[in-house]
């Protein structure tokens, strides 16, 4: 789907400088660039910071909560791969950017975050462009969304002591899942594929050292006090 006609147009020309640094960075697929082109980040992100959205960098976006590096955006849809066909469920929607970054290439997504007013926000954003396959939850991402399981793809922007096995069990065979793993200060990204029928094993390799992510709170995540020490 398209998003609709945009209203800001003199970001055009820094939006066409980011995706010239993203693929600098690295990604050189024609149609994960063109997506950059497509969904425009300043509608994402508080107006205090909007002259900031084509800055490839993490942006804060209110409640302890930062936006993702957009270059980093990118790398999740080379590794993940997702296809029209294909459900996905996001763990820590934030902004709202990926959320509609996926949304134009698969058939659904599933979207949780745990603050409601970064929530409502995404929401109003996304229906700001008519993206309208999304459906969005508050609560504990680090449960996931049982009802609309299993997912081809599961994304986790918050970052976890382990992988959470509620996530695991949600992964459906040949499911792939993106998510940040280590201590309270620095992770490594893991890509975590499930192999053949239901119930079988998974691998996990490390596809990036030492990022920076947000804690993943929850019942199978951070709790606020270890966190927050």
């Amino acid at each position: 789907m398209e998003p609709g006609p945009l209203k800001d147009l003199q970001f055009v020309g820094y939006r066409r400088k980011l995706i010239e640094g993203i693929r600098a960075s690295g990604i050189g697929d024609l149609e994960i660039l063109r997506l950059f082109d497509r969904v425009p980040r300043h509608l994402f992100v508080p107006e205090g910071v909007a002259h900031r959205a084509y800055e490839d960098a993490p942006i804060p976006i209110g409640y302890g909560q930062t936006a993702s590096q957009p270059s980093l955006q990118a790398g999740y849809l080379a590794l993940l791969r997702p296809s029209s066909d294909e459900r996905v469920l996001e763990i820590g929607t934030g902004s709202g950017y990926l959320t509609a970054l996926l949304a134009l290439t698969v058939d659904r997504v599933y979207s949780v975050e745990r603050v409601r007013e970064l929530s409502v926000r995404a929401r109003r954003a996304l229906d700001a462009l008519g993206i309208q396959n999304v459906a969005l939850l508050v609560g504990d991402g680090s449960i996931g969304w049982k009802k609309f399981a299993p997912y081809d793809i599961i994304t986790v922007s918050a970052a976890s002591p382990s992988v959470p096995k509620a996530l695991l069990d949600q992964l459906a065979p040949n499911g792939r899942m993106l998510i940040p793993v280590g201590t309270r200060e620095t992770q490594e990204l893991i890509l975590v594929a499930r192999n053949g029928e239901e119930g079988e094993p998974w691998t996990e390799r490390s596809v990036r050292d030492e990022c920076t992510f947000v804690p993943l709170l929850g019942l199978q995540g951070w709790s606020d006090g270890e966190a927050s020490t």
